[in-house]
């Protein structure tokens, strides 16, 4: 009987069988090391040089073959996967029947010469096989035939649930985190190079800040104190522009206690930098140049969004929000009351909280009438001051309004920024305001940072700060439309 006709017990079982027969032969399953040589994708391109050659590979058999005194199998290392031969008479036959105990998913060394089959397979022809770990639960069934995927592992929640195993069966997923990696490394490079410094600030804080979110609260038992997991990095690393580091930045864990869906997980990775002497003017320059570079660095300046193509070669556009509302109800909301404001919400069927504020009816109008036609990257600049207390009001005059951007793309949100309000007079005044806003209900209004009030209260340069989702770029970059595809275990509720 085939493994994937018997209970998931009986397969653990007959191959813990196999292990002990191994022991009994003196085969030790599972050695301390092996030293490859090559990689799979090393022969596979390689071939002209290396035919007839003697390599040394290692990796997790993902189909076995038996026919008789042979058996082809094929091997899957880091970089790819290849095709190898064993044969009786080569290896001996206690050493064939030791591999007849093998199964799909165990680890073997092989070493071998390469050559071609007359099907025209570059193979390796298995001159020496060392077991390096005997696996004792199988894998998900896969079938492959002429290059063509059988009963993949499609299920996504057990995906995310066991992305070893994702990783095994479906080597795609693989290069999106190699991906991933090459894009922080590339945002990390272009930073360096323009003089910033990547510092470290603190997970834990006694008072969280630096966004409007609902934190996650934990409990140092030796202080006897509440800590909130941080949901941003900016006045820790605005403290650092206070002091003298005037290029700081940081890629970092944050943590907010909200909802999930395809572009939100609680925990998240940003990037956020500071530039003292510059404003958001320079940011829009610099965040642009940024992410086409980033692009670059992965020949994807035209990555895929569903079934729309984005152009991050182009100028990213420039619109102000309250024009965009504007043009979307009919209504110049600047300084529209929250009754004028519910009654705009209603003549849109834009469903509101009895008791939502400014600015959380704001953030409905935009997310229904305006970010979902935002394709193309916008920068949506000029945001009300109720809802943006830590960015510098507008240097136009218009005393409603603040310097602040967010980069829109795919009708998603991927950075906020500001010119840094540093008026610590004004700072106190928002965070009491913030403060008003709590207590009438708003759980994701800004608390009053009494320790960031005294640094600002120092002295802080002018200042441009930035931060970016880097999940979502990842997202966009790698042509994902889940944030669950790109963060390698994200939450999921506990299985019952």
């Amino acid at each position: 009987m085939s493994e994937e006709h018997k209970s998931l017990n009986q397969i653990i079982e007959f191959r813990k069988e196999k292990l002990s027969k191994l022991r009994e032969a003196g085969v030790d399953p599972y050695p301390q090391k092996y030293e490859p040589t090559h990689f799979s994708n090393d022969i596979l391109n390689d071939f002209k040089n290396l035919e007839k050659q003697n390599v040394n590979i290692a990796g997790r058999i993902m189909s076995i073959r038996k026919m008789g005194k042979a058996s082809f199998f094929h091997i899957q290392d880091t970089k790819g996967k290849i095709q190898a031969f064993i044969r009786q008479d080569d290896v001996g036959g206690e050493n064939y029947t030791h591999f007849k105990l093998l199964d799909i998913g165990d680890f073997v060394g092989v070493k071998g010469h390469v050559f071609k089959t007359k099907m025209g397979e570059i193979s390796i022809h298995t001159d020496i096989l060392t077991i390096l770990s005997k696996s004792i639960r199988p894998l998900p069934i896969v079938k492959e035939k002429e290059g063509e995927t059988f009963d993949a592992f499609t299920d996504k929640e057990q995906r995310y649930r066991n992305r070893h195993l994702d990783l095994i069966v479906n080597p795609d997923v693989r290069d999106t985190f190699v991906k991933r990696a090459k894009i922080i490394s590339s945002l990390r490079n272009y930073l360096d190079d323009l003089g910033f410094l990547q510092v470290e600030t603190p997970v834990l804080q006694p008072l969280y800040g630096g966004a409007n979110a609902r934190p996650f609260t934990t409990h140092h038992n030796s202080l006897d104190q509440k800590l909130y997991l941080r949901i941003a990095d900016e006045l820790y690393l605005k403290r650092l522009i206070i002091g003298g580091i005037d290029r700081v930045y940081e890629i970092a864990k944050d943590f907010r206690n909200e909802g999930m869906d395809r572009n939100h997980n609680p925990e998240f990775t940003m990037l956020e930098f500071y530039w003292a002497y510059a404003d958001y003017e320079d940011n829009m320059n610099l965040l642009e140049d940024m992410i086409r570079k980033v692009a670059e660095s992965i020949d994807t300046l035209n990555p895929a969004w569903g079934d729309l193509k984005i152009d991050l070669s182009k100028p990213f556009q420039r619109r102000p929000l309250l024009e965009l509302l504007k043009g979307a109800t009919g209504e110049d909301l600047t300084e529209a009351s929250d009754q004028k404001m519910r009654e705009v919400c209603k003549n849109n069927n834009i469903d509101v909280k009895a008791n939502a504020n400014y600015g959380q009816m704001l953030y409905e109008m935009m997310g229904n009438l305006v970010e979902p036609k935002l394709i193309q990257p916008t920068f949506i600049t000029d945001y009300p001051k109720v809802i943006s207390p830590l960015a510098k009001k507008h240097r136009n005059g218009n005393p409603h309004l603040v310097e602040r951007f967010e980069l829109f793309i795919g009708g998603a949100e991927f950075a906020n920024a500001f010119t840094e309000l540093n008026d610590p007079i004004d700072q106190r005044e928002r965070f009491e305001y913030q403060a008003r806003l709590a207590e009438s209900g708003d759980d994701e209004a800004h608390p009053v940072d009494e320790n960031f009030l005294q640094a600002v209260e120092c002295g802080m340069p002018p200042t441009a700060g930035v931060g970016i989702g880097i999940d979502r770029l990842v997202m966009l970059l790698t042509e994902n439309r889940s944030i669950k595809d790109v963060i390698l275990f994200p939450a999921m509720r506990t299985e019952e």
